[in-house]
C-alpha cells in the first residue's frame, strides 16, 4: 500500500429526501446490468449479452449488425435498416476462490472467504439497445447497460478481513447518441453517457482486544459522473469497413459519512482523537477513457474476419482500500493502489453456415492493470486477461433475429503480497500472503433483435 488518501473532517450533509425513489430504482437497475468484474484487463467489460461475447470483441467498435452499435458506435446507427431494438441477458460464473499462503498472519485464521466475486460466484449482466430511424442519413438511438464494476464478497471472518470484507462498484450508463451518414463511405456518432455510480465498501477493524472481537466499518454513496461517447465509421468498400471510437474519462466523487460498529473503546477513543470517528470521506474514482479501432471485411458470402485494439487509461483510476492499517496509531481511512494503462488485442471471424444461421467466434488479450505482474490486491482481484468466444444467430423472420453466445476468459494465478509492520495482536491489518488459483470467468449470453 502507498500513500493516504485525503479525507474531510467534516461532517457531510445532504438535504431531506436525499435518496429519491428514481436512485432505488437505478440501483436495482444497475444491478441486474452490470456486466461485471469478468476478469478483463480492468473493471470495463465488453459484455453485455449481445453478439460480441461470442466473438470476444473482436470488430467492436465496426461490426454494427444489430442495435448494440448504439452503444459499442454510434455511427455504425447508420447501416441499419429503419427502427431497429436489442434486448440481452446473460449469466456469468467466476472462479475466483483465495488460496492461504504460509506467509499470512497465523491469528488471522483459515477461512479462504469462499467464492470472492457475486454470489457463490454468480453474477447477472445484460443491456437494452433501441435505434430509431429519423431518415435514412440521420439516426437516434438509447441504450441502457452497465459495464463498470462488479460486486465482491467474501465471507466475514476471512483471513482477510481487515483489507476487505465486501464492497460493490458499479456504474450504470444511460446513453442517448445521435448519428449522421455524411455520404455514402463517412457516418459519424456521438452520444451522452450519464452514468449512475454505486459504491458500498465494508471492512474490518482489529479491536486487538479479543474480548470485543472484530469492529466494522461501512461506506456507501451514490453518485451521478458524465462523459461522451464519439464514434466514426468509413466504408472503405461494400464490404469493409473500419470504426473508430473514443469515450471520454467520467468523474464518480463520493461522500459520506464512514458508519462504525463494534469498537472497542480504546479505538474509539484513538479514532476520536484524531477526527476519523465523525469524519467525512471523500472518494474521487475515475472512469477511465477509451478508444478503439476496429475492422470489419467480407471475404466471400460465407467468411468474415473482425479485428480490434483498443487502449484504456487506467493510470487515472484512482482506486482507494478503506480500512485501518494500525488501530494503536489511525492516521488515515484510506490507501491509495496504484495502476497502469492497459491495451487490447482481438480477431474473430463469421462463418454464414447456412442462409438462417451465422456462427461467430473470436480470440481477444487484455494487458494488466495492476502494475506488480501477477501480484494483486483482494480488492480487485483481477489482471490480465484471454478471452475465447464462441456463439450462433438464427435469422427467425425478415424482422427478427435471435442468438447465444458463450465465452471464457482466462485471468491466470494471481498473488497478493500484503504486509504490515503492526502485528495482528496488538492491532495491525496482519500479512496476507497467498493466491487466487487459475482465475477464470464463463459467460452465457441470449439476446434478440427485431425491425419494426
Amino acid at each position: 500500500m502507498s500513500s493516504p488518501h485525503r479525507f474531510a473532517t467534516s461532517r457531510a450533509t445532504r438535504p431531506a429526501g436525499f435518496r429519491l425513489p428514481c436512485c432505488s430504482l437505478l440501483l436495482l437497475g444497475a444491478t441486474s446490468l452490470a456486466s461485471g468484474q469478468a476478469l478483463a484487463g480492468g473493471m470495463l467489460a465488453y459484455e453485455l449479452g449481445t453478439a460480441d461475447v461470442g466473438l470476444a470483441s473482436a470488430g467492436y467498435s465496426a461490426r454494427a449488425q444489430d442495435a448494440s452499435t448504439v452503444f459499442t458506435n454510434p455511427a455504425g446507427m447508420t447501416r441499419l435498416a429503419g427502427n431497429q431494438a436489442l434486448l440481452s441477458g446473460q449469466l456469468l460464473w467466476g472462479n475466483t476462490k483465495y488460496s492461504i499462503g504460509s506467509g499470512t498472519s497465523p491469528l488471522l485464521g483459515n477461512d479462504d472467504g469462499g467464492y470472492a466475486i457475486g454470489s457463490g460466484g454468480w453474477f447477472p449482466g445484460g443491456g437494452a439497445f433501441l435505434s430509431y430511424s429519423v431518415s435514412p442519413e440521420l439516426k437516434l438511438g438509447f441504450a441502457l447497460a452497465g459495464n463498470f464494476g462488479a460486486p465482491l464478497k467474501y465471507d466475514n471472518d476471512w483471513a482477510g478481513r481487515y483489507y476487505i470484507q465486501n464492497t460493490t462498484l458499479l456504474g450504470l450508463s444511460l446513453l442517448p447518441t445521435i448519428a449522421y451518414k455524411v455520404n455514402d463511405r463517412l457516418s459519424l456518432g456521438a452520444g451522452l453517457n450519464a452514468m449512475y455510480g454505486i459504491y458500498q465498501d465494508q471492512v474490518a477493524i482489529n479491536n486487538a482486544n479479543p474480548a470485543f472481537g472484530d469492529g466494522r466499518l461501512k461506506y456507501e454513496d451514490n453518485s451521478w459522473g458524465w462523459g461522451a461517447n464519439l464514434g466514426l465509421m468509413y466504408e472503405i468498400d461494400e464490404g469493409t469497413r473500419v470504426g473508430l471510437t473514443w469515450n471520454s474519462q467520467i468523474d464518480l466523487d463520493f461522500k459520506a459519512s464512514p458508519k462504525f460498529s463494534g469498537l472497542s473503546p480504546a479505538v474509539a477513543n484513538a479514532l476520536n482523537n484524531v477526527g476519523l470517528l465523525n469524519s467525512t470521506l471523500k472518494i474521487g474514482l475515475k472512469v477511465p477513457q477509451q478508444a478503439m479501432a476496429s475492422v470489419f471485411t467480407q471475404i466471400d458470402p460465407q467468411w468474415a474476419i473482425l479485428g480490434s485494439v483498443g487502449w484504456q487509461e487506467w493510470s487515472k483510476f484512482g482506486r482507494v482500500n478503506i480500512g485501518i492499517e494500525d488501530t494503536r496509531n489511525p492516521v488515515s481511512l484510506t490507501t491509495k493502489i496504484p495502476f497502469k494503462d492497459t491495451w487490447h488485442l482481438a480477431a474473430g471471424a463469421q462463418h454464414r453456415l447456412s442462409e438462417p444461421w451465422l456462427l461467430n467466434f473470436g480470440v481477444a488479450y487484455d494487458s494488466g492493470f495492476q502494475p506488480n505482474g501477477s501480484t494483486v490486491s483482494p480488492l480487485m482481484p483481477l489482471n490480465s486477461a484471454w478471452r475465447f468466444g464462441v456463439g450462433g444467430e438464427q435469422q427467425m423472420s425478415k424482422t427478427a433475429v435471435w442468438g447465444l453466445a458463450a465465452e471464457y476468459i482466462y485471468g491466470g494465478t494471481l498473488k497478493t503480497d500484503l504486509q504490515t509492520t503492526a502485528p495482528v495482536a496488538v492491532g495491525g491489518r496482519g500479512n496476507l500472503i497467498g493466491s487466487y488459483e487459475n482465475t477464470g470467468t464463463i459467460v452465457l449470453s441470449v439476446y434478440g433483435n427485431w425491425k419494426f
